[in-house]
């Protein structure tokens, strides 16, 4: 095989693997951006607050299934191979996404339609749990040699291609539909769009190889020796996870809850909002790869270290510059402050977990440490920043999380680097 076709696969890989990648976070964003509208159509309340933290507690609740489907389905990509686990994870996604898209209202149906809403969220929940990881994995072990950090950035960055895409076609539907029209009705149409996407996305996965690292492995572990690795490794999986929270806090707050900030909290217009998030998305895939370049060249260590201070130090003063005077312009920039603390962090963030993890359950070490931080950190992100604002009253109030998510991924940071000898010594089979 010459050099450009060697490239050719490697870019054909890239493509395939975070195809499903970009669906997942097509609806998870979709989730958050017509939460608002969601809330009334299957959790009517008292009050606009109660019927988004509603909305935002079956997200959350959904999310809660990212663990299991990290270490079932996790294990399934350690036994039998990264091709076939993410076809089974891309299958569960697609089902979640159509039964939100169909479900009944609240006021047809009654406790049903909020009830097929959660099982979507599940289904989507369980997929989620290992997609984002089994992607990470399949780019670190196709990625040459000084570039793992570059490679792995597009599993993060095809996330905000799918952001960008979601977020102009809600861009669309506010140009030309009413406010009640999307309420009513309108919401559903990009929830139907990513149904429609399920077929080309699973043409684009079917056709992956398998990666040459999994295929050299000689025996892979069984389903007890997996578990039981992750009991011998919870070191490694505790300090994953406090080392994920800065990312998935963060991508939460710019992205699936800005909209609904924007709107709600600030009282920004919903065409605001949406391009805010058009530009976070954008400079998302812009800082990705250049931090987990940058990592390639000088160190996961130092950009991890760097990030999390400057977000620790920045994050309440920025979004208290923000409330106290609203506008587009502010928004903006404290948007895509944020948008690079994330995206250089993330960079080299997932490389620096791809490294660490054992190579035997890396796609289960790597998953269960993501999925959990996600369930606990990041996706109740909206419902937290909801809560905190309505109990204290400070519109900034969000940043204390921020910051708290920051604090966590630089002590994680400080130890895993502590001393080298000490981590593999962690880094144990069952």
């Amino acid at each position: 095989m010459t050099e450009v076709t060697l490239v050719r696969s490697r870019r054909g890989a890239i493509l395939r693997c975070t195809s499903g990648n970009f669906l997942e976070m097509f609806n998870f964003f979709l989730f958050g951006f017509y939460a608002p509208f969601i809330s009334k159509t299957f959790f009517p309340a008292g009050d606009e607050l109660t019927s988004l933290m509603l909305a935002f507690t079956t997200f959350w609740l959904g999310a809660l299934m990212r663990p299991v489907g990290a270490l079932v389905l996790g294990a399934y990509l350690d036994q039998v191979g990264r091709r076939k686990g993410l076809i089974v994870a891309l299958a569960l996604m697609g089902l979640g996404t159509a039964l939100i898209a169909v479900a009944p209202s609240y006021a047809a149906v009654g406790v049903a339609g909020p009830l097929i809403v959660l099982l979507g969220g599940i289904c989507q929940g369980l997929s989620a749990g290992v997609e984002l990881g089994g992607v990470s994995i399949y780019l670190f072990e196709i990625a040459t040699p000084g570039n793992k950090g570059f490679y792995t950035s597009f599993q993060s960055a095809s996330q905000q291609v799918s952001i960008f895409t979601a977020a102009a076609i809600g861009y669309v539907l506010n140009e030309t539909l009413s406010t009640q029209a999307i309420e009513a009705w309108g919401w559903r149409i990009p929830f139907a769009i990513g149904c429609a996407l399920m077929p080309v996305i699973f043409y684009l996965t079917v056709g992956l190889e398998e990666t040459p690292a999994f295929r050299a492995h000689k025996k892979h572990p069984s389903t007890k020796e997996i578990f039981s690795s992750m009991l011998t490794n919870w070191r490694i999986v505790i300090l994953g996870v406090m080392l994920v929270s800065m990312t998935t806090v963060t991508f939460y707050f710019i992205t699936v809850y800005t909209p609904t900030f924007g709107r709600s909290v600030l009282k920004l217009s919903g065409v605001d909002s949406l391009l805010v998030t058009l530009c976070v998305a954008a400079t998302n895939f812009f800082w990705l790869p250049v931090g987990g370049a940058l990592s390639d060249r000088i160190g996961r260590r130092a950009v991890l270290l760097a990030i999390a201070f400057l977000a620790l130090c920045t994050a309440y003063p920025a979004l208290s510059w923000l409330v106290n005077a609203p506008t587009f312009a502010k928004l903006l920039a404290v948007e895509l402050l944020l948008s690079f603390y994330f995206g250089m962090y993330n960079g080299a963030m997932v490389v620096s977990l791809s490294e660490i993890v054992p190579p035997h359950v890396r796609t289960t070490c790597f998953s269960l440490a993501f999925a959990l931080a996600v369930a606990l950190f990041g996706t109740c992100t909206p419902l937290l920043s909801t809560w905190l604002i309505t109990t204290t009253g400070d519109r900034a109030s969000p940043g204390y999380w921020l910051m708290a998510a920051a604090a966590c991924g630089f002590l994680a940071t400080l130890m895993i680097y502590r001393d080298k000898e000490v981590l593999n010594a962690w880094r144990v089979r069952a």
